[in-house]
């Protein structure tokens, strides 16, 4: 194996890079005090120093050079991961995604649709109870019906808006809409419908 001192000026720098790797390793232990991440370290400071070989300078101290670029690495490292946040279950990378506004605009859309082939009265009692939020007793007094009319009126009317949106048994007209799309159909006056 040949030392720096000894190193003719046609070799390839690169060859002595083996050499360095036990005592980079250590250097690497004693700044990480983790073997996962000391190995991490030498191999990062190896690949800078391999794809920058042309920075060293043949006759200089190749151990030296090494230990500088493994050093500035690690310190560099520290720097990165004090300004990111951690976040392993995903709830912060979460917040910062937006669900597209389109959503919100075709699940109105199939609503409206539908709404629309409804009959006159279910519309009529959904409008009351679900979009106004009239008691089923105020809407009746309104409609000039009996409660029970407008009960029995406004769970056919949901059962025929289930059955035209394709919504399973249980499965509310809104479910797996997000918030903000809630809120278009809120302001819309359809949702409690």
């Amino acid at each position: 194996m040949s030392s720096p001192s000894t190193q003719t000026a046609n070799a390839d720098p690169r060859d002595e890079l083996p050499e360095h790797l036990p005592a980079l390793r250590a250097f690497a232990m004693s700044l990480t005090r983790n073997s996962a991440s000391a190995d991490d370290l030498v191999q990062d400071t190896i690949v800078k120093a391999w794809s920058n070989i042309e920075k060293f300078q043949v006759g200089t101290n190749m151990r030296a050079w090494l230990f500088t670029i493994l050093r500035n690495t690690f310190y560099s490292d520290r720097r990165k991961r004090k300004r990111e946040v951690a976040d392993p279950e995903g709830v912060h990378a979460a917040s910062l995604c937006e669900k597209p506004a389109h959503d919100g605009r075709l699940a109105m859309n199939d609503f409206m649709r539908a709404f629309d082939q409804l009959s006159p009265e279910h519309r009529e009692v959904l409008i009351l109870v679900g979009a106004s939020g009239f008691s089923y007793e105020e809407a009746a007094e309104t409609m000039g019906v009996k409660v029970g009319t407008v009960k029995s009126r406004a769970n056919r009317a949901r059962a025929r808006l289930a059955e035209m949106l394709h919504l399973e048994e249980g499965e509310h007209l809104l479910s797996g809409v997000d918030a903000s799309s809630l809120a278009v159909l809120g302001r819309s006056g359809t949702a409690a419908a």
